[in-house]
Order: C-alpha cells, then sequence, then structure tokens
C-alpha cells in the first residue's frame, strides 16, 4: 500500500494512453496541488508535457490543436460546467478526459451533448482524489469539518468522496470501524458504507484472506498532540515555518536570497529530506555541519583545474556538485531559521513543561511553572497554548480556581482577546470522553518512566508524549481494540484475530508526529501496512483555527458539558 506509487500510476497511465506526441495537461487546482505532490516538471515532461494549465472561467483563448488535451479534474459541479463550455468551443486536437473520483451518468451525458466537434477521445475515472504527502499518508487539504461540533455538509461529502477515492486506488473494499463517541465518525462511517453499496461493482475487489479495516476516527479525542511542539524535521518544520503542499515560504524573511524565498520540500524529490525527514532537531544539526565541512571539501578540489583531466572531472560532476550546493544551502536556511525560533520563543522551556502537562508529571507544579514562564514574557501563544494544555489535562478540584487564576494572568500581560477566547473554545472542543477518563491506564504508564535531560534532551524529555493514534493503532493490529468503543459499521460473522492492511481517517485533521508514529509502526511491524490519512495536516496554528470554526455556536455553561 503506497499511496504516492498509486497516484503516479494514474498519471503516467494518462500520459501513456493518448500515445505519442506533445501533450497539455489541463487541471483544476486540487488536482494541480495532487500531481505536483509526486511529479515534478522535469519528470512530467519526460512524458512530453510541455504545458500546464488550470480549467478557469477565464482560461488562455489560443488555440494549439497540434496539442493533445489532457484533462484531469475533481468532478465537481463547477468543473463540469467548465469543461462543457472547453468543449463547444475546443483549443486543442483531442480531449483525453479523466476525472479524480466517481462522476454519475448524468454528468457524462451532459459531457457528450457538449462534445459537438467530437474532440474527446476517452472519458475515465483514475481515483487520485487525495495529496500524498508520503507513502502512508495523505490529506484532503480542508481547514475545517465545520461548525457547532456537528458536520459542514460539503465537507461530509469531500471526506467521503476523498476515502472512496484512497480505498479505490489502493484496490481495498474494508471492514468500517468508528469511534462510538463521535457523532460525526459514525456519519462519515456510514457515508462509506452507502458509496459501497450504491457502487457494488466497483468494490467487488479480491480481498485475500484478511479483511482490510478502515478505522475512523475524531480529532477531538485528543487535542492534545496538534498543541505539542515537535522535535522531528518534518513536523518542526511544519510547526514553524508551514509546509503548505510542500513548499515552504520564506519570502517574509529579510534579506533572503531570491532563490531562496520558497522552498521545494518533497521526499521525493529530496533524498537528504528524504533520508532526515524523522530525525530529531538535534540530530539535523549535527548531519548539517557534517554536509557543510563535505562540501567545503569538495568545492575546494573542484578549485584545482590544472590538467585536463580535473576539467574533465569538473564537468562530469558539475551537475551533482551544483544539485548539493542547492540541497545544502536550503537545509541549512531551513535550519537556521529553525533555530532562531527556538531560541527567540524560548521553546525548549516551553517544550518541556508542555510534555510535563500532556504526561501528567509533577503535576502539582503546573501551575506554578506556566506562572513562571508567563512571567518570562515567552511569546503570547506559547503562554496560551500551555493554559489551553493546562484546562484539558487539569482534572482536581482546584483546577476551575487556578485556571481561572492563569487566564486573569495572561490578559495582565496583555495576551490579545483572540487567544483568551481559545482557551475557552478548546474546552468546548475536547471530546466528552476525554473529560470522564483522564486518569487512565495510558497515563499510569508515563508516570512510571523516568528520563533525563542530556546533550540529546529532544529524544528523551521533549518527546515523552505519545500521541493516541498510536496506542489505538497497536491495540487494533493486536485485535486488542475494544469494539464498545470502535463498533464495526456492520456485523461480522467471526471475531478479527489478524489484521493485515489498516486505513486510519481523522477527522479534523493530523500531525507529521503521528505520520511518524504510523512509520515507526510499520517499520516495527513488517507483517501490517498502515496508512493515515486526516481532513488535512496541522500544525498548532491550523488547529487551533479548526478549533475556534468548529465551537462556533457552542455555548459552554459549566465544567465538562456543552449547550447548543
Amino acid at each position: 500500500m503506497d499511496l504516492i506509487q498509486s497516484v503516479k500510476l494514474y498519471i503516467v497511465k494518462m500520459t501513456e494512453d493518448c500515445g505519442p506526441g506533445m501533450k497539455v495537461l489541463l487541471m483544476d487546482k486540487t488536482t494541480t496541488s495532487i500531481v505536483s505532490a509526486v511529479f515534478s516538471q522535469s519528470e512530467i515532461l519526460q512524458k512530453e508535457v510541455y504545458l500546464f494549465e488550470q480549467l478557469t472561467p477565464n482560461s488562455s483563448s489560443d488555440n494549439m490543436y497540434h496539442m493533445k488535451c489532457i484533462t484531469f479534474l475533481r468532478p465537481t459541479k463547477e468543473n463540469i460546467s467548465l469543461l462543457c463550455k472547453e468543449l463547444r468551443n475546443p483549443r486543442y486536437g483531442y480531449y483525453y478526459i479523466y476525472f479524480s473520483n466517481i462522476i454519475s451518468k448524468t454528468d457524462i451525458k451532459t459531457i457528450a451533448e457538449s462534445d459537438i466537434q467530437e474532440v474527446v477521445r476517452e472519458v475515465q475515472e483514475y481515483y487520485a482524489d487525495y495529496l500524498a504527502i508520503s507513502p502512508h499518508l495523505f490529506s484532503f487539504n480542508i481547514p475545517s469539518c465545520g461548525q457547532c461540533l456537528s458536520w459542514d455538509p460539503l465537507q461530509l461529502t469531500r471526506c467521503t468522496q476523498g476515502i472512496i477515492s484512497v480505498l479505490l486506488s489502493l484496490k481495498k473494499c474494508p471492514l468500517i470501524r468508528f469511534q462510538a463517541s463521535s457523532k460525526m465518525s459514525k456519519q462519515l462511517a456510514e457515508k462509506v458504507k452507502d458509496i459501497f453499496s450504491k457502487e457494488e461493482n466497483l468494490f467487488n475487489l479480491k480481498q485475500g484472506d484478511i479483511q482490510p479495516q478502515l478505522l475512523i476516527l475524531d480529532r477531538r479525542e485528543d487535542p492534545v498532540t496538534p498543541l505539542l511542539i515537535p522535535w522531528s524535521y518534518q513536523a518542526m518544520v511544519h510547526e514553524l515555518l508551514t509546509i503548505n503542499n510542500n513548499q515552504v515560504d520564506l519570502s517574509h524573511i529579510e534579506d533572503i536570497k531570491p532563490d531562496l524565498q520558497k522552498l521545494l520540500l518533497c521526499a521525493e524529490q529530496d533524498d537528504l529530506y528524504k533520508q532526515n525527514i524523522y530525525k530529531n532537531f538535534g540530530e539535523i544539526g549535527e548531519i548539517m555541519k557534517s554536509l557543510i565541512d563535505d562540501f567545503k571539501s569538495k568545492a575546494k578540489d573542484h578549485k584545482k583545474l590544472d590538467t585536463i583531466s580535473d576539467m574533465k572531472a569538473f564537468v562530469e560532476n558539475y551537475p551533482q556538485f551544483k544539485k548539493m550546493s542547492g540541497t545544502v544551502a536550503k537545509h541549512v536556511v531551513i535550519m537556521e531559521q529553525l533555530s532562531n525560533y527556538v531560541s527567540k520563543k524560548n521553546l525548549l522551556e516551553v517544550s518541556e513543561l508542555q510534555q510535563q502537562i500532556a504526561c501528567d508529571i509533577q503535576s502539582s507544579q503546573h501551575t506554578q511553572k506556566i506562572r513562571e514562564l508567563i512571567e518570562k514574557n515567552i511569546p503570547e501563544e506559547e503562554a496560551s497554548k500551555l493554559v489551553m494544555l493546562y484546562a484539558i489535562k487539569s482534572v482536581s478540584k482546584d483546577s476551575n480556581r487556578e485556571l481561572t487564576s492563569l487566564i486573569q494572568l495572561l490578559k495582565s500581560k496583555k495576551v490579545a482577546e483572540h487567544w483568551i477566547e481559545l482557551v475557552h473554545d478548546i474546552m468546548k472542543y475536547q471530546s466528552k470522553t476525554i473529560l470522564d477518563n483522564e486518569n487512565t491506564l495510558k497515563n499510569a504508564k508515563q508516570i512510571t518512566k523516568r528520563f533525563y535531560k542530556d546533550l540529546k534532551g529532544v529524544d528523551n524529555i521533549f518527546t515523552q508524549h505519545v500521541p493516541l493514534i498510536k496506542e489505538l493503532v497497536e491495540d487494533l493490529i493486536k485485535s486488542k481494540l475494544k469494539e464498545e468503543q470502535y463498533p464495526f459499521l456492520s456485523e461480522i460473522n467471526q471475531p478479527m484475530k489478524k489484521v493485515q492492511d489498516v486505513i486510519v481517517f481523522v477527522i479534523g485533521g493530523v500531525t507529521y508526529e503521528e505520520s511518524m508514529a504510523i512509520y515507526n509502526l510499520n517499520t516495527a511491524n513488517p507483517h501490517v501496512r498502515i496508512i493515515l490519512g486526516g481532513s488535512t495536516v496541522h500544525n498548532s496554528s491550523s488547529f487551533l483555527n479548526e478549533v475556534k470554526l468548529a465551537t462556533f455556536g457552542v455555548i459552554k455553561n459549566r465544567t465538562g458539558s456543552r449547550k447548543l
């Protein structure tokens, strides 16, 4: 189960189906992101695709009848309308039309009626309706799933379509499990099952002896993980600099070189990034130092051009040398920015306390330590997130009084009202299950662990918290996940004794730290294959935006209860 290869195969097949000759790739905004996530422009040029266009109401009016048009679109009403307009006045010789998901017969009829000049050679469904971020991680880039702790109907449809696309691209028809405490999880599970019934022929797939499982979860069950400062490379870059469609935008940084303002971070196109994506901040620093020393050594060697042999070696190695130069420069700039943020925001101290709160270590000292850090004038967003974590995790009889005191302290430090409101919003957002079950075995296990602070601190005291998703998936692959809490949508004939293929989807988004946890589970359990997906991939900023939108219209009238 490799998501990147699945999407790549579809795109390669599109380019091959229309035969040799010059081609244009006509896409919408979403499919442009889907293609660019798995192919570089130079790679797709090798498939004779020389022009890339987006289908918009104001598309170019230039006619190029000598080119074949590969059209890759989501089957939305807007896209169908724009495509019909294109076909009525075609700009290219022939059209090969591919939809990223299931298209209705009515829409196919509408397209056929618009093809007056008979330029359409093919219409196909190629199920690549998701962003393949890594072989085991996908996203739909949905910033918010709804409000009033309920689905936005449009996003419910989008998530349903996306999951269907993932399953069809992997050729899986799984048993569906969902989080019993989440109404949204059950609604999504039922929508997916409805498509299984409606498109029975598509899902008539050979599954082998062990049927795959689709587990649908709700972000509200674990609001802690997205609030914590991560220390693995990919997750840290997303938290502090933001990765958007495999790009990091540094154009806001003063005096940065033009070629370093927008950096591509894609494991498929950057071996250095691929090899170190899950390394921690300390390890990456050492790797960068080693690379720079190696680069300096090679650069010094290249200055010696005394003989024809030296010149020949330089010319042969120059492309590789130049590529290495660009790659090293890119990651050095990123590391410099990360290091600046860690120092400027006092993130080592903040992270250590975050971990203690998240893992209930030295809980009696939490409020005092939070006060001390706030008094040190740490950035208002970090101060507020510490108070949010305390609000989520505190269950003692004095916690309400302490929380009120911490909020007052934030106000006295002139923290923006937006952040104060988010403290209340996160309390509305957290699942009632958390409120009822804070003192779980998980926390008991965490308290028994001992951690020591040393030079490699980011490997221990800063990474103590284990995402809930890791524990749930571990239980699932051991067939220990409780059915009363995560029931099957349909009755199964016999208990599931073995698990092989698992697709986990999180409503409300996942994090890169959770992606790393799933990667490690795949590595440690070669007999199982786990895919993780979410409505989006969050950092703390995007997560809190989703919390704000999700809790809009929800009134909190007393601790642990919500009124709509």
